[in-house]
């Protein structure tokens, strides 16, 4: 998680200002690649890693947390009902 959090921010940070500048007026990331095909793959390589990627991790980890607290739950109930 502490990977996520800090080292993809700086990787994004770094493809997108060194790569970024003014074009007709406005402020264009990957301009600086020539090839649209390398554009389109660098955006979907930073929305991989700044969304899909923490989506997926926090899935996991919530999948996780309620398939122990529902184990702890039945648990419980079993330790009751046996009383």
């Amino acid at each position: 998680m502490a990977f996520i959090w800090t080292v993809i921010p700086a990787f994004e940070t770094t493809f997108t200002v060194s790569t970024a500048d003014i074009v007709n007026g406005r402020c264009a990331k990957f301009v600086l690649y020539q090839s649209y095909a390398v554009q389109k793959t660098l955006g979907f390589v930073a929305l991989f890693l700044s969304y899909l990627m923490p989506l997926a991790l926090m899935i996991f980890c919530y999948a996780r947390i309620i398939r122990a607290l529902r184990s702890q739950v039945a648990y419980i109930h079993n330790d009751i009902i046996l009383r």
